[in-house]
């Protein structure tokens, strides 16, 4: 038996030392940064404000890589970005009031896209706090109330010894699974008061693997192992937990076609036989899901967009995977599985039985021949050009992040992503201005390799102060913004349910000079000179950016 003793960690006589001789100068700013260090972090983005000016501070003496960009909610993205491409968490220092609701919709997106984002923000000094109207520069009377709605948990600290602690459960929070993004707050008086608490240093933050049932793993590999025309849906889940190998393997196995939710792109081989690709947005897609008699759902609620917007209707059985067990039938009925999509897809691959079919790969040709015949059908050539040129201008291994445009809107059912998480986009929360931010956070986290980012003139204006970020510090991102003097989604939306367009066409700025004047390079491309201008731009050093001034039009939707 186990004394309860030999389970506390006792210190060695150098810790003890340092312990009791603590550094001078430091203060509460310190025991932040310190616990973000103990945890494992190396990069931390942000934008300073008067209140958090602590933590700032305390940035000078730490280890921890500062990335400030221009605008808060810019920050988030590039956090969002950070997160999704190492998985790690991926901490956002705010100030108080304005600059911490700034960052508002970029948390949305972390928590729609499960983005792994640690967001401390400062608040007003101890004595405001409470909900009276004190009258201190950016009081709110229930910071948190803002905040509690988006994140998947909220954390305080009202003295310098809450702090450590208060960062470590919000940093497991983050990492358990469905990964998302947390707040905590700390005054900021208690960020500036000199502290005489020893250096923070290996802290325990350990997620929690959320596990399958056996009952409902012998369930689901009995259904599956019999059907007669099993269907796998694989969301964004599958990529999120490194699943895309385990995937492969099951879908081999039952010979069962896999379509991928646009969240989910590059979790199934794009050219595979039993790919069904992304075209969900497509009729002949729906209504090949709805004829299984087994639906295995990896990863994914079916949400608006993964169900051809709510028009898809399942007529056999569905097996549901999902880590935010919120989800778990939440469109549908069905056997629910509240587990972390790699450790319930191995739990599946260990029970269910091999399941031969001559005719999977034939029944996928015909579904995909048959969406290739809609598209062709309507004049699009333009758009498939442009989106061609894209990908053969970006490297397989390089990370793409698409703002909420047109160009995305195809790239969702049309891109071949080829790697898993190389391709993310805006559509959890559907909020504007994402791309460009997001490259940047991706480019931080590995600068060995080109970033890309596609955005619409109109998105692109939210993001036109990261120009000046990326030529700071010097970040290999290549912004396409693909110009088409408006909101051309909206502008579609109008016409085709009104007649007419209003409040949708744009004055913008010359792009190209725009950015030759924060020393970033640009030029303007054709159709016809977009694939080498991109390649060009994706192999020299540093931002860049490329201008296409085009009008593009959406494929006809289905679900209407």
């Amino acid at each position: 038996m186990t004394d309860d003793h030999d389970l506390v960690l006792r210190p060695t006589e150098q810790q003890v030392t340092a312990a009791l001789n603590p550094p001078a100068g430091r203060n509460g700013g310190d025991l932040v940064v310190e616990t973000l260090a103990g945890l494992g972090a190396t990069t931390v983005f942000g934008l300073p404000g008067q209140h958090a000016l602590g933590m700032f501070d305390a940035l000078r003496r730490s280890s921890l890589h500062y990335v400030g960009l221009r605008v808060e909610n810019n920050a988030g993205f590039a956090a969002d970005a950070y997160g999704r491409i190492t998985g790690e968490v991926a901490p956002l220092l705010l100030s108080t009031g304005p600059g911490a609701l700034m960052s508002l919709a970029a948390l949305q997106e972390s928590a729609a896209a499960s983005a792994p984002v640690l967001a401390i923000g400062s608040q007003v000094p101890t004595p405001g706090l409470g909900g009276g109207r004190h009258g201190f520069l950016h009081e709110l009377r229930d910071q948190q109330a803002s905040f509690r709605d988006i994140v998947k948990s909220v954390h305080t600290a009202r003295t310098q010894s809450q702090i450590p602690s208060a960062i470590a459960a919000a940093w497991e929070s983050a990492l358990t699974a469905p990964h998302g993004p947390v707040w905590v707050e700390i005054p900021q008086d208690v960020l500036l008061a000199p502290t005489a608490l020893p250096v923070v240093t290996a802290m325990d933050a350990t997620a929690h693997d959320v596990v399958p049932r056996p009952e409902l793993t012998a369930v689901a590999a009995d259904l599956l192992s019999n059907a007669s025309r099993p269907v796998i849906i694989a969301g964004g889940g599958v990529v999120r937990s490194d699943a895309s190998g385990k995937l492969l393997a099951l879908a081999e196995k039952i010979n069962a076609p896999v379509v991928t939710t646009f969240g989910g792109k590059g979790a199934f081989p794009w050219e595979h036989r039993l790919s069904l690709r992304s075209w969900l947005e497509d009729r002949h897609t729906t209504n090949y899901l709805e004829s299984a008699d087994v639906l295995l759902v990896v990863g994914s609620g079916l949400g608006e967009l993964s169900s051809n917007y709510h028009t898809f209707a399942p007529r056999g059985r569905v097996v549901q995977i999902e880590a935010d067990a919120g989800k778990l039938e939440s469109n549908h009925a069905g056997l629910g599985i509240h587990a972390d999509a790699r450790l319930a897809l191995t739990a599946l691959l260990e029970t269910v039985e091999e399941r031969p079919d001559d005719t999977a790969a034939e029944t996928v040709r015909t579904v995909l021949g048959k969406v290739r015949e809609r598209i062709a059908s309507q004049d699009l050539t333009l758009e498939q050009q442009v989106l061609a040129s894209v990908r053969e201008a970006l490297p397989d291994d390089a990370p793409s992040f698409w703002d909420m445009t047109i160009l995305a809107y195809w790239a969702w059912s049309a891109f071949d992503a080829r790697r898993p998480n190389t391709m993310h986009s805006a559509q959890g929360a559907g909020g504007l201005g994402y791309g460009f931010p997001a490259a940047l956070g991706a480019a931080v986290a590995d600068t060995s390799r080109p970033v890309l980012a596609v955005s619409g003139d109109g998105g692109a204006m939210y993001s036109i102060a990261e120009l000046a970020t990326a030529r700071q510090y010097d970040l290999p991102v290549t912004w396409l913004i693909v110009d088409d003097g408006g909101y051309g989604i909206l502008r579609e939306y109008m016409q085709d349910t009104f007649g007419e367009a209003t409040a949708t066409e744009l004055s913008r700025p010359d792009f190209v000079a725009l950015a030759e004047s924060f020393g970033v390079p640009a030029v303007r491309a054709t159709p016809e000179s977009l694939t080498e201008d991109l390649a060009k731009s994706l192999t020299e050093p540093g931002p860049s950016v490329v201008v296409l001034p085009a009008v593009l039009r959406m494929f006809a939707p289905t679900h209407l």
